[in-house]
């Protein structure tokens, strides 16, 4: 079975692309565009875009449920990512109690390795992984959209 895409826009956010097969997520990709001048992609009726849409406008989804092609993963990797898939909406955690509650206590340097090549954003949504002393990074899209990304979860730091 062929790999599909499944292209999205956000009105000030950014463009996304899923790319599935047999409803598997290989990868979720986001071009972050925060003007309201954002390219309108067409998608067609697709459940999950339509419940990653709601994320972006507030709403409590979930995707804890989604299954991911975690096939190229290490040991660690599944656990790094079925812990972080685990915390809940509206909560944070920080690199080194993520490292703890994947059974890798000490290894935070690590998981934020993990985390700055996550390929499946909101799917293992490393933007509830915070530094110990604050917000901390959030790859090339930088803190402004991570503590956008809280908000949307109630969380402000």
């Amino acid at each position: 079975m062929r790999a599909e895409l499944r292209r999205y826009t956000v009105p000030g956010w950014g463009v996304g692309e899923l790319w599935t097969r047999a409803e598997v997520v290989l990868a979720h990709e986001f071009e972050w565009r925060p003007s309201d001048d954002d390219v309108e992609v067409p998608v067609r009726e697709d459940l999950l875009v339509a419940r990653v849409l709601a994320f972006f406008h507030g709403e409590a989804v979930t995707f804890d449920d989604v299954p991911l092609d975690l096939d190229d993963h290490t040991s660690f990797q599944h656990a790094v990512a079925d812990a972080l898939r685990a915390v809940p909406r509206g909560e944070t955690v920080t690199y080194g109690e993520l490292a703890a509650l994947a059974g890798h206590p000490g290894a935070q340097r690590a998981v934020g390795s993990y985390c700055a090549n996550n390929r499946f954003m909101l799917f293992v949504p490393c933007h509830r992984v915070v530094a110990a002393d604050g917000l901390g990074p959030y790859g090339s899209a930088g803190p402004a959209v991570k503590r956008r990304l809280l908000a949307l979860e109630g969380v402000s730091l």
